[in-house]
């Protein structure tokens, strides 16, 4: 089955950087849209960066554009998000996601309910 395995968080004072990775297995994230999306305690679970299968264009929450960079290494088959900047704001359960539809659209999608497959998620602690 197919498998997202996030890594890379921790704690982390503000304005400083972290990289969080999402390995794929079974699946080939060239060939799918994929996103980033975190959850705080007792809130939804909010869209942060995706990337889009064929053309590679992306999408950012107007919250990290600018601080927060998705890309993906098709030869390791990850998908990893760059966080600068850091803010105590930014803390949260981050999740890797697979959109398995391979709907081309002009932009990989922001709303949760198009991804279809989930890592376990990790956690990211900003401190002020």
């Amino acid at each position: 089955q197919v498998q997202l395995v996030e890594s890379g968080g921790g704690l982390v004072q503000a304005g400083g950087s972290l990289r969080l990775s999402c390995a794929a297995s079974r699946l080939t994230v060239a060939n799918y849209a994929m996103g980033w999306f975190r959850q705080a305690p007792g809130k939804e679970r909010d869209f942060v960066a995706a990337i889009n299968w064929r053309g590679g264009s992306t999408n950012y929450a107007d919250s990290v554009k600018g601080r927060f960079t998705i890309s993906r290494d098709n030869g390791k088959n990850t998908v990893y998000l760059q966080m600068n900047s850091l803010k105590p704001e930014d803390t949260a359960v981050y999740y890797c996601a697979a959109d398995l539809s391979r709907i081309l659209r002009s932009y990989p999608p922001i709303a949760a309910t198009y991804y279809d497959y989930w890592g376990q998620g990790t956690q990211v602690t900003v401190s002020s």
